[in-house]
């Protein structure tokens, strides 16, 4: 768990002392939760969530006492980016059977209500202040997601292992690298 709090904090920042939670509950029920102390599905309200917010907050356990959305570590993003206004709740996702290198580890901004409309300026600004460096960025709407940084040429050149042309070469190079222990194809 160590571990994965470290990653958190070297691929989305640290925890930002000025951005809070508030009434922000939208990790409460997004998420999948998955660890010996506490299980959760997706898509579902924690049992413990109620009006108020968490029922158990000053005994809760460890996942929900460590965790904290992109929201909370991003100072690029906009504090209108918070995900009960925003609809996008934004974190780091670890795939224990990716399908290729850009699955393992990476962001993923999932909507928070899946038939609601997505204001897309807000879905622009929050995608262009996570696309900025060699971490994967995906878009998901709960159903399906979709590859959002790198792009698709570059991602496609990152994974076949065909050689960039010029305009390219120094991103996919950087891209490969980066994720070269994981192979060049899935």
């Amino acid at each position: 768990m160590q571990a994965e709090e470290n990653l958190e904090a070297i691929l989305l920042g640290a925890v930002l002392a000025d951005r809070a939670c508030g009434d922000c509950t939208a990790c409460c029920t997004v998420l999948t939760v998955d660890t010996p102390e506490f299980r959760k599905p997706g898509g579902t309200p924690c049992d413990y969530l109620v009006a108020q917010g968490c029922s158990i907050h000053a005994s809760r356990p460890h996942i929900c006492r460590t965790w904290f959305c992109g929201w909370r570590r991003t100072a690029a993003m906009p504090d209108q980016a918070r995900p009960d206004r925003s609809g996008l709740l934004v974190s780091l996702n670890f795939e224990r059977a990716p399908r290729n290198c850009f699955e393992g580890v990476s962001i993923i901004v999932r909507t928070t209500d899946p038939g609601a409309a997505i204001d897309k300026s807000m879905a622009a600004a929050v995608l262009d202040s996570l696309c900025d460096r060699l971490v994967s960025v995906w878009f998901s709407d709960g159903a399906k997601k979709m590859l959002m940084h790198p792009s698709d040429d570059v991602a496609t050149l990152v994974l076949s292992g065909d050689t960039a042309p010029v305009h390219l070469q120094a991103e996919v190079a950087a891209w490969r690298e980066q994720y070269g222990v994981f192979g060049a194809t899935a």
